[in-house]
């Protein structure tokens, strides 16, 4: 079976075609610019074909659907004859709300709950709905699945997702602690399993999904028991240009601040203008800002006589600082840990923010190797453990898109 991934954006669609006899990956890419003016960037995996990147006309969803279709399809781009060779499509869905904690067959009533949703989750769920419909329109007989970021976490206690505000908010508008992340925090710890013995049954895991956007679950006997991120992502580790979890109070200082800026301002203030481009000044990507901060990205280290940008150099304090907190928090509540996991751009390919991290660590026994901590190795496994850690550290790629396929399949197909 072939199938079909899609991750739909308020305006773009990123999509991967999945060969699941294999695993393969056959066909990626993504849309972007939707209802302005358009561009597809497609490129064939398994045949060698060459790749089509170019502006198109994409007014909404729906043509941008119609455009992979065409070019998985066509002669000249192509990686399958004809649309019936797509068995399934699987969905990416944010929030999933109290009601699923695990992926689902689409239908009528599977959209009413997402669209109930949208008060959760206003910048995504619309978006994932525009791509199940989008998909549903062109591909009406092809079976659509959505798989929830926030079925991972449907695990966590009641007293480590409630907030302490008053409880009708809890009871009656279901404002709690969903976390993001959820496939990326389900397959890496999954592979850190299998790596330790492969029985989950007794393993302390904690993985970091560090990038643009980052969060921390803690997982005990494989089943995620908190997580940084909450009733949206916002919440937790400051991130690429949200501030992560701050003292509520500064919304209605920084409104007074700026003349009464309205609360939709501020919060747009807070996730688009704030974290490391804020603190840094520089820019929300760790490489610009690790670079002005005099640190040689390929190696990882502060290289002497180098100029260090103050801003840049405090901003990755601040992120390996609440990054370690965080860390430790989960290594109390769990009574140890067995193996600490980095993943997603930043926590794969960074090594000066693996090292930082892991230096502030020492002192409740995490170390690791510099040494194997520099290796070069994109896209793959690396264990990085130190001599006399008393936990393994590894470095996993994560592989979203595939859990969505396997999800989609077992549904469709059956296990």
């Amino acid at each position: 079976m072939n199938v079909l991934v899609i991750n739909a954006g308020s305006s773009s669609l990123k999509y991967q075609l999945y060969d699941m006899e294999s695993e393969s990956l056959i066909a990626k890419g993504i849309c972007e610019r939707i209802g302005i003016d358009g561009h597809l960037k497609h490129t064939p995996v398994s045949n060698g074909k060459q790749i089509f990147d170019s502006e198109i006309p994409l007014p909404t969803h729906a043509e941008a659907i119609n455009a992979v279709i065409e070019k998985i399809t066509s002669a000249e781009y192509g990686v399958i004859d004809s649309l019936t060779e797509i068995g399934a499509v699987g969905h990416r869905v944010v929030n999933g709300g109290l009601e699923f904690s695990e992926s689902v067959l689409i239908d009528e009533r599977v959209l009413d709950a997402i669209l109930e949703c949208v008060t959760l989750a206003p910048l995504h769920n619309p978006a994932n709905l525009m791509g199940i419909n989008a998909c549903r329109k062109v591909m009406p007989e092809v079976p659509q699945v959505a798989v929830f970021d926030t079925a991972f976490h449907h695990t966590i206690p009641e007293y480590a997702h409630i907030y302490p505000i008053p409880y009708k908010y809890y009871a009656e508008n279901n404002i709690k602690r969903y976390g993001f992340h959820g496939t990326s925090h389900r397959y890496v710890s999954a592979q850190a399993i299998e790596r330790l013995g492969g029985n989950a049954e007794g393993t302390k895991i904690i993985t970091c999904h560090l990038g643009n956007g980052s969060s921390i679950a803690a997982i005990k006997d494989g089943k995620c028991i908190d997580t940084t991120m909450g009733v949206t992502p916002l919440e937790g580790l400051p991130m690429g240009t949200r501030s992560g979890s701050i003292d509520p109070a500064i919304i209605d200082i920084i409104s007074q601040i700026e003349g009464g800026l309205s609360l939709k301002d501020t919060l747009d203030l807070l996730n688009k203008e704030s974290g490391m481009l804020g603190v840094s000044g520089v820019s929300s990507d760790f490489r610009d800002i690790e670079a002005a901060a005099g640190i040689d990205i390929k190696i990882g280290n502060i290289v002497e006589g180098w100029e260090v940008n103050h801003r840049a150099a405090l901003a990755l304090a601040v992120f390996n600082y609440n990054t370690a907190k965080y860390i430790g928090a989960y290594i109390a509540i769990m009574g140890g840990i067995d193996a600490l996991v980095f993943t997603a751009g930043v926590g794969e390919n960074s090594k000066s923010t693996r090292k930082g991290i892991c230096k502030l660590l020492c002192g409740v026994g995490v170390n690791i190797d510099e040494e194997k901590n520099s290796t070069v190795n994109p896209g793959g496994f690396i264990d990085i453990t130190g001599e006399g850690s008393g936990a393994k550290v590894f470095v996993i790629p994560t592989e979203e898109e595939l859990v969505i396929a396997r999800d989609t399949k077992m549904i469709v197909d059956g296990p």
